[in-house]
């Protein structure tokens, strides 16, 4: 068995992972990043593309925000469709200044990626049977194999960066964790084409034929979404039908000024609200969909990942040079209310926009006029945007 030593072992290569890397090289600490898909296979990925101001200046910090920069695109603001009626929500004026940008989650993993070779700093693509131990004494360490070799990688802590179903939660005893979890009756049918958007912000579309979303990657590629039924498979939808279907969701002038397209990619991403805690166990810290997912309405899932990286970074940094090492236990509790407050968020304009088939008449009522008081109101709107551009980073005193 080969011996490698780091600072930080970090399991998992996507975003998350990679910025806390670049992070902690800048500042001097020593990473090895495990990863068992290739590098092509993880930029393949098409997430997110909404970007909180929190996020956006995280990536700034970490060196990595020029062609962000130059190519992404700020928002002041959004629009929802009603059933029709359209209502602009205005994030800056409601939030003093503040925007969110677009830039594809697959554009902020590439730029990481360079930045990280850049430096010369260690990334292992393609391993197996990663395995973390001793998370709760001082003999901390992950072995994994790699080109039929096995290695050992001596480290002070853990970080599992490696989704819902990597192995970094799953190494810590069940009987250890709390899960909350909310699985919904629908997904979302999302296709990735090469149009121009259908309006120069993001559309939240609610009907009673079923939610949509008018999003977009630059000026010339989109993405739009449907709700379909989570018993819905990919090959049912062919691009006429999914076209058509979102035309019928979108007030007539939208409608009318959609230009369609080829698909380039199309899937179904089923929602769910998951949160596990606590999201550490001895010197392995959970980041991310390791340990929370979020329904992909309030455009929370990767923004939550940053603010858990940033968290995570501004504690291990006093660690470092400061040696507080009784800041680690709070990590999880810091995270953990910013994330909740995204949980309440993603799963109230989930259940405001989407058509839920077992609501009954009550129920249905009661959802419109909440929606109806939230953008009649000023406080309600302004409510929306700062949640939209993102609450603010706790700090780490």
């Amino acid at each position: 068995m080969k011996t490698l030593k780091t600072q930080i072992a970090i399991i998992g290569a996507g975003p998350s992972g990679l910025l806390l890397g670049q992070l902690l090289h800048n500042a001097g600490i020593d990473t090895l990043i495990l990863e068992r898909q290739t590098p092509d296979y993880v930029l393949g990925r098409i997430r997110a593309g909404v970007l909180e101001q929190g996020m956006v200046e995280l990536l700034r910090q970490a060196g990595v925000g020029r062609r962000m920069d130059a190519e992404g695109l700020v928002h002041g603001g959004f629009e929802l469709a009603l059933d029709g009626r359209r209502v602009h929500i205005d994030l800056q004026a409601l939030t003093g200044g503040k925007t969110v940008m677009i830039y594809g989650q697959t554009e902020v993993t590439r730029d990481l990626m360079a930045a990280r070779r850049e430096a010369g700093a260690q990334t292992i693509y393609a391993v197996g049977n990663v395995v973390p131990h001793g998370m709760k004494t001082d003999e901390v360490f992950v072995t994994f194999e790699k080109d039929g070799e096995t290695y050992r990688l001596d480290c002070d802590y853990i970080v599992g960066c490696d989704g819902f179903h990597g192995v970094a939660r799953q190494s810590i005893p069940a009987e250890c964790l709390k899960v909350f979890e909310r699985i919904y009756p629908f997904g979302w049918l999302g296709i990735l084409a090469d149009t121009p958007p259908v309006h120069d912000e993001l559309v939240y579309a609610r009907h009673e034929r079923g939610f949509a979303l008018c999003s977009m990657r630059s000026a010339t590629r989109t993405r739009y979404y449907l709700q379909v039924p989570a018993s819905d498979q990919v090959e049912d939808w062919s691009d006429q039908r999914f076209w058509d279907e979102l035309k019928s969701r979108l007030p007539t002038a939208l409608a009318e000024s959609l230009v369609t397209g080829p698909s380039i990619e199309k899937s179904i991403a089923p929602l769910r609200s998951f949160v596990v805690e606590p999201m550490q166990y001895g010197r392995l810290f959970l980041v991310g969909d390791a340990a929370h997912i979020v329904p992909p309405t309030g455009a929370k899932g990767l923004n939550l990942a940053a603010s858990d990286v940033s968290t995570l970074f501004n504690i291990l940094l006093k660690v470092y040079r400061e040696g507080r090492v009784d800041l680690l236990e709070k990590y999880s509790e810091i995270c953990l209310r910013r994330i909740w407050k995204a949980e309440r968020f993603s799963w109230w304009m989930t259940s405001m926009l989407h058509r839920f088939d077992d609501h009954d008449a009550f129920s249905q009522r009661i959802a419109e006029s909440e929606l109806a008081y939230f953008v009649d109101s000023e406080a309600g709107r302004k409510t929306i945007a700062e949640n939209y551009v993102g609450l603010p980073y706790e700090a780490i005193e």
